[in-house]
């Protein structure tokens, strides 16, 4: 049998970031989760927490993080059917998600903070790029996630949400100075974009299907979905929006396309652990109904 303590000592140090902080959530010392967590990496036979600031996990220790999270929920289910088990009432559990920005900024953040004004779960929402979004559940650090691939993640469930529009847009006085002549390759690789981080490369692959070869593009960095309107409008550079975050900009004239009718539609996955619980098909349910009404289908 596994140790349980050692297991919740675990989570709560990646949880928290830190043995001292995982003490006071645990309400024991710090040498305690230390001694725990030490018994546990000698029984696993490999490190488990890479003791940095914050304190991480290994490769393994996220397997058993995610572990014990799928057992708190079974747990929390149980407790639904036989609540002379609960230990107490208000007990939420954790429940790790990855989802990409432009997602969490548009439809996706009603449908989890209704689900987690409701549900007994503490939600746990990492963002990354959704064509790396799956890493998350094959590390085993959350338990369901937003993301560009299809194919379902390795003890995963994949059911398909719908497709993100995305339109390129700038401010008028912007298209005006850079693109006089029309959006072509010569100009694109003049005029200043902005790039979420490294790895958004929207800009880019708009710019090839456009252009029909690649295209070096100056570029900002602002890690903001909402900063990329602002930035955008004030002139800073141009950008892949989702259409559900610019379409008032572009009405009112804000906001103009680069070239009209011509987005970028970016298809979306929800993949969950299988079998996990009761709590995380409820989140599913949540995702999913919120998906159907603000994505396009088909």
């Amino acid at each position: 049998m596994l140790d349980y303590s050692a297991l919740a000592a675990l989570a709560a140090v990646i949880r928290e970031g830190s043995f001292e902080r995982a003490a006071r959530v645990l309400h024991v010392t710090p040498s305690a989760v230390s001694q725990r967590i030490r018994l546990l990496e000698e029984r696993a036979g490999c490190p488990l927490v890479v003791r940095d600031q914050p304190c991480r996990a290994t490769q393994t220790g996220r397997r058993l993080c995610q572990h014990v999270d799928r057992v708190r929920l079974l747990e929390q289910d149980l407790q639904v059917t036989l609540p002379a088990l609960a230990p107490e009432s208000g007990i939420r559990v954790p429940l790790p998600i990855a989802v990409n920005a432009d997602s969490l900024a548009t439809w996706l953040a009603p449908a989890i903070a209704g689900y987690g004004a409701e549900a007994p779960v503490h939600l746990d929402v990492a963002v990354d790029d959704e064509g790396h979004t799956a890493e998350w559940l094959r590390s085993g650090a959350v338990l369901a996630a937003v993301t560009a691939d299809a194919q379902p993640t390795t003890g995963c469930n994949s059911q398909p949400l719908g497709a993100m529009r995305y339109v390129a847009a700038a401010s008028p006085a912007f298209v005006r100075r850079h693109f006089p002549g029309g959006v072509t390759a010569g100009a694109l690789a003049q005029a200043p974009s902005l790039q979420f981080n490294t790895k958004d490369d929207l800009q880019a692959r708009w710019a090839r299907r456009l252009c029909r070869r690649p295209v070096e593009l100056p570029r900002h960095t602002l890690p903001s979905t909402h900063a990329f309107v602002t930035a955008c409008i004030a002139g800073m550079g141009w950008a892949m929006h989702p259409l559900l975050l610019v379409a008032d900009p572009i009405r009112s004239g804000a906001l103009v396309e680069l070239v009209p009718a011509d987005p970028l539609d970016v298809p979306l996955y929800w993949h969950h652990a299988r079998a996990a619980s009761a709590l995380v098909d409820g989140l599913s349910r949540a995702v999913l109904a919120a998906a159907r009404t603000s994505l396009r289908q088909g």
